[in-house]
């Protein structure tokens, strides 16, 4: 009975929360809305925060009589009601928000001393800027053409908060860049979307190999090779001692024995991997350029 309530919650929880946020544009944007309206989207989010606590409590409950500290029992409880992609979009949207304020400083976020950041951003920086550009110019355009007030308002919320996730977007890719510990580790990472951390000791081969794979940004052959593309391209090929495990964007686990990334510096990446101290000492374990793909 308690599985199906969860099942229900989280279905409640898609459809709610996207509502809830389509209303709170609306009075950001001066919208008056009738009493009613508001009165009974209330209603629903306390009857769901009030399901949410039913069914969360005896989780708790149960994890702090387990010995589990409050916020150890207060997470479990909320892995089990909400959706792991719910969760990590929510908390991929504050970190990109947060990225945006590093970028602002000039900041890079943790890079350990001893490590060498190295960035990714060239392939899609123009196309962001492209991006951004069109964005700008749709909210111009329809600020000049659409001549209803409260359409305009709620539409100028949204396109300007359009504006800021797309900065907020290409923000985290600059300040999280990949990085190559003193002790030979490596950390792939792409903005607050994708983060692995390989140990020294699971790195066999590192060589420059450009290659143009198909699909989105993180995608997994049947061959156990992880492609982890930016502007449809990869510049750095390691091989693995054995499998390691990462997990996807929306919570999706797997794992890879090769892992392709993009560099803009690839010859550094691969430098610095074959570097005494790294695990590729050698150069018959680092391999200068690679093939082109066909």
């Amino acid at each position: 009975m308690r599985a199906q309530v969860i099942r229900g919650l989280r279905c409640a929880m898609w459809a709610v929360l996207p509502g809830e946020l389509a209303l709170v544009v609306c009075l950001v944007a001066g919208v008056r809305i009738p009493g009613a309206v508001l009165l009974g989207a209330e209603a629903l989010v306390v009857g769901m925060l009030a399901l949410e606590a039913y069914v969360m409590w005896p989780r708790y409950a149960d994890r702090r009589r387990a010995g589990d500290t409050r916020r150890a029992a207060g997470l479990a409880a909320v892995r089990a009601v909400v959706p792991v992609a719910l969760r990590r979009l929510i908390v991929h949207e504050f970190r990109a928000l947060h990225s945006l304020g590093l970028w602002t400083v000039r900041r890079r976020h943790r890079i350990p001393e001893g490590s060498r950041p190295f960035s990714y951003t060239e392939p899609q920086t123009g196309i962001m800027g492209v991006f951004l550009f069109v964005t700008v110019v749709e909210t111009v355009v329809l600020a000049l053409v659409i001549p209803w007030p409260l359409v305009h308002a709620v539409l100028l919320v949204v396109d300007v908060y359009g504006i800021v996730v797309v900065l907020a977007l290409h923000a985290a890719s600059v300040t999280r860049p990949h990085l190559v510990g003193a002790d030979g580790s490596l950390r792939l990472r792409y903005g607050a979307l994708f983060d692995l951390r390989v140990p020294a000791a699971s790195i066999a081969s590192a060589r420059v190999e450009r290659r143009f794979p198909d699909g989105g940004p993180v995608r997994v052959d049947e061959d156990g090779t992880l492609d982890l593309a930016v502007g449809s391209r990869t510049s750095v090929t390691v091989e693995l001692t054995g499998p390691v495990e990462f997990v996807r964007p929306l919570g999706r686990c797997g794992s890879a024995r090769t892992l392709r990334f993009h560099a803009d510096d690839s010859r550094a990446v691969v430098a610095a991997l074959a570097a005494p101290g790294g695990p590729a000492r050698g150069a018959s374990r680092s391999h200068l350029p690679g093939p082109l793909p066909g």
